[in-house]
């Protein structure tokens, strides 16, 4: 792929003010851009693709800065064809390049579920071997910002029941490069799915918690590793994404009466750490998961299946807290009633206890 030269001084994408790597904090949007450019820096066969992705630099600020650095010829906005765009990053990957490939809206999968489905995540089986697919769909989810059922979902547990691809759910701006940089290294599809509530933006307050010390240099965080954000003995909450910090919100609440909960961020659904979460099991004896996705069919079932496959005897307790089987509303008292809080995390803990 031909590179534009960048003009001298150009300010490098991502890069952040501060000197000091181990004092320095980003936004986990930051983060993810630094770990974009840094792989574009060493890798001209990487590049970037989506919707408004150039010039307005991601809806959600995924790909700010990196149009000024790389040039239109690496960082490219592409017409409103989801089906067209995916299967030309599918055919670029095939050929060598290692496209990100970024879908505005993981809700508007659906019109391109072909080129995702039976094309990016089935082609090196289909084809023996004989091709690899080495791109990232990068994708935004999550509501709780009103903008109602058709732009609001998370799906997780869609992309995860389908093999042939890795799926990647950041929580923290330190697990968002991490994982941001194995996911454009590795030779099979990743989908890397971004809450837009952790990143950091003006418009759209995030919680405390995502904006972490961030290293400079690059680093990778191997799929499959989930990662205890807090210890306790009285109840296991295993979660993602947004409700990793509701979670932890709520076991400072049930600190405050005795009960210690141990909080597990997945950070990937494929592969699965089943590991980490049947040890903490064993160690308390109660399992509640938290999920934006829907109750039936997701996330949450999986997780207490396998816990029962290879723990029934030492579990005491579970519950799962989700989102009902409906729309996601528009109104906002609506969307906070469906949308699982701190509160309803901390109750159900509360409940294993009984």
């Amino acid at each position: 792929m031909a590179t534009e030269e960048r003009e001298s001084g150009a300010q490098q994408a991502g890069t952040a003010d501060a000197t000091d790597a181990g004092d320095r904090e980003l936004t986990m949007s930051r983060a993810m851009v630094e770990a974009v450019a840094t792989e574009m820096r060493e890798d001209n066969e990487v590049f970037v693709m989506g919707e408004d992705v150039a010039d307005y630099g991601g809806i959600f600020d995924s790909t700010e800065g990196l149009l000024d650095e790389f040039g239109r010829d690496r960082v490219m906005d592409v017409p409103i064809s989801e089906t067209a765009f995916l299967g030309a990053a599918v055919g670029a990957a095939q050929a060598g390049m290692r496209p990100i490939a970024e879908l505005m809206f993981v809700d508007f999968f659906g019109v391109a579920m072909d080129q995702i489905y039976n094309q990016m995540a089935k082609n090196t089986y289909m084809s023996g071997g004989a091709v690899d697919v080495p791109m990232v769909l990068m994708s935004a989810v999550g509501g709780t910002y009103n903008d109602a059922a058709q732009h609001s979902q998370t799906l997780y547990g869609t992309f995860a029941h389908l093999p042939g691809m890795k799926v990647v759910v950041p929580s923290t701006a330190y697990d968002a490069k991490g994982l941001m940089h194995s996911a454009i290294r590795d030779d099979d599809p990743v989908v890397y799915l971004f809450h837009k509530r952790l990143m950091g933006l003006g418009w759209m307050p995030s919680p405390p918690g995502p904006k972490t010390a961030v290293p400079e240099e690059a680093y990778e965080i191997p799929f499959g590793e989930a990662d205890v954000k807090r210890e306790g003995d009285d109840a296991t909450v295993v979660t993602l994404g947004l409700h990793v910090h509701r979670a932890l919100d709520a076991a400072e609440t049930l600190a405050d009466d005795g009960i210690e909960a141990e909080v597990i961020d997945l950070r990937t659904l494929v592969p699965f750490d089943t590991e980490t979460v049947l040890e903490s099991v064993r160690k308390t004896g109660r399992l509640v998961v938290v999920d934006e996705d829907y109750r039936s069919f997701g996330l949450t079932g999986e997780v207490v299946a396998r816990v029962a496959d290879e723990a029934l005897s030492e579990l005491d307790a579970v519950e799962r807290v989700a989102m009902p089987d409906v729309p996601v509303p528009y109104a906002r008292p609506l969307e906070q009633e469906v949308n699982p809080d701190a509160g309803d995390i901390a109750a159900a803990v509360r409940r294993t206890q009984e």
